[in-house]
């Protein structure tokens, strides 16, 4: 399945069978030092043969033999998301009975599968994934993203053994969930978080690639500290081959301990081509202790919709090299509007915690215990100020997405020229924000602004995304309440010698903040 980063595939296979499945084992040797080997060759008595360069494994036999028992293939049914469906040409207006659904009476449907309405029934569609044994007693690690919307998951042992589990917790935030099946005496292995191997050192991974139970792969860490678009994780980066069904399986080192999570991989043409992705040991080990002990992983939350305040952003506002995270919304009612901050705070520090990047700021709220006091170092209008918010409970991730504040989302307007009638400030014609304008663009009556009735395409404005319907809320430290406010803001940052001005865009109900160029 294609994950949400853009170019990265989760190793979950659609469709595919599952098989049994394995992992990597112990150590090896090198053979002895002869007087006759001479530039990494042994003489032989018919032909030379290569010796593997000092440090190198002959064989990652030994490994594999020693943890494989404790690897899974994990077999999951679940039911096809209707939007996925809806895309397909003829099925486009097909009234899907969604999951768990509620039907009248206490019918329960025809076999061919319709629900008592006569709506069509989401078909099933199988999806299998790796997994591992972290006790004796049953508790398997895997991705969240092979569990996740899970009716039935099988779990297949290197025995053949096949279980029945059931999900003890999932973390969107991690991708990590924990699953546990009845018994006793499983082989298992365990995280390693204190002899962190180096970039260069070789790493075994083992699976269910393709439905192909029990493959073992070996390679080497590429490097660490890789930011693939997940907030809470700082991925290594493996060469090893993992493929679509390697999700949730386990990288280990030399010795057989689990040094990551395999979970995504680099791919154009979804199969591997050396880049793939694992959530570190200490991270895996810390969130699964969480999910075992409550079933869920609570952080930290201050109601804040933030970006990073980006080199460009600064020299906007006059503010030099400095760094931190602008508040680019709050939620009605949240931590932070309740504590005073507004949108265009930059906040630059975290209980005496320098942040420089939104993620940053992120990590440290959700270190943060629900009813905790965050005192956030923040810059508004030039001038540093302290703010103490009293933390929240981070919601999901899927709720949090549903907010999502991605730039370029479409109104469906287009851009064009701007209106001859109406003032123009950076290339866009900027119209009142009346009610019949409010109507059209679908905005809220409590956002205050002017609307972009048209834009030339040639402007910075448009090749920034900007079009027809967003609104600008705010301009450098001022809110915008007419074009006249915007102007001026450019013509303050001219004075300034600034090359650009940062101005607040709402659409679709939430705000961006963008720098955008100012003439000479």
């Amino acid at each position: 399945m294609t994950s949400k980063k853009t170019g990265y595939l989760l190793g979950a296979v659609a469709g595919a069978g599952v098989a049994a499945a394995a992992l990597a084992g112990a150590g090896m040797q090198l053979p002895p030092a002869r007087a006759d080997q001479q530039a990494g060759m042994i003489k032989a008595s018919t032909a030379p043969v290569f010796a593997p360069p000092p440090g190198a494994p002959l064989s990652f036999a030994d490994i594999f033999d020693k943890v494989s028992p404790a690897v899974v293939s994990i077999n999951v049914t679940s039911r096809a998301n209707p939007s996925a469906l809806q895309r397909i040409p003829g099925f486009e207006n097909f009234p899907f009975a969604l999951p768990g659904q509620p039907a009248p009476d206490d019918e329960e449907g025809d076999e061919g599968g319709t629900t008592p309405r006569g709506q069509p029934r989401l078909p099933t569609q199988q999806s299998s994934g790796s997994g591992f044994f972290i006790s004796s007693n049953g508790y398997i690690v895997t991705n969240n993203h092979v569990v996740e919307n899970a009716e039935t998951i099988k779990v297949v042992l290197k025995d053949e053994r096949e279980l029945d589990a059931e999900i003890i917790g999932r973390d969107e935030g991690t991708d990590l969930a924990v699953l546990k099946v009845k018994g006793s005496n499983f082989p298992y292995v365990n995280f390693e978080n204190a002899a962190k191997p180096r970039v260069g050192d070789w790493v075994i991974t083992v699976g269910n690639p393709f439905g192909l139970g029990g493959t073992a792969t070996a390679g080497i860490i590429s490097a660490y500290g890789r930011d693939i678009g997940e907030t809470f994780v700082d991925y290594i980066q493996i060469d090893a081959p993992i493929n679509r069904g390697n999700s949730g399986g386990p990288t280990f080192d030399i010795y057989g301990r689990v040094i990551g999570v395999n979970t995504a991989i680099f791919s154009p043409s979804g199969g591997s081509v050396g880049i793939g992705f694992a959530i570190p040991a200490d991270v895996a080990d810390s969130i699964t202790k969480q999910l075992i002990s409550g079933g869920k992983v609570t952080r930290g939350y201050i109601g804040a919709t933030i970006q990073n305040f980006s080199a460009e952003m600064a020299e906007a506002q006059g503010m030099g090299d400095q760094r931190g995270a602008i508040i680019a919304d709050l939620v009605p009612g949240g931590p932070s509007q309740r504590a005073g901050l507004q949108p265009g705070d930059v906040v630059v520090g975290v209980n005496g915690t320098q942040v420089k990047t939104s993620t940053e700021l992120t990590r440290e709220v959700a270190q943060a215990s629900a009813g905790d006091i965050l005192r956030l170092d923040v810059i508004r209008a030039g001038k540093r100020r302290v703010f103490e918010v009293r933390s929240g409970i981070r919601p999901s991730e899927t709720e949090l997405a549903a907010n999502d504040n991605t730039p370029g989302r479409s109104n469906g307007a287009t851009p064009g020229a701007p209106g001859a009638s109406l003032p123009s400030v950076l290339g866009m014609a900027l119209a009142p924000l009346d009610e019949p304008a409010r109507r059209r663009y679908n905005v809220d009556a409590d956002v205050r602004g002017v609307v972009v009735d048209s834009i030339e395409a040639s402007s910075d404005a448009a090749q920034r995304g900007l079009r027809r319907g967003d609104v600008i809320v705010r301009a450098g430290d001022a809110d915008v309440a007419q074009a006249s406010d915007l102007a001026s803001a450019v013509d303050a940052a001219k004075k300034a010698g600034r090359s650009s001005v940062l101005v607040g865009v709402h659409r679709a109900g939430r705000t961006l903040f963008l720098p955008l160029k100012v003439a000479g």
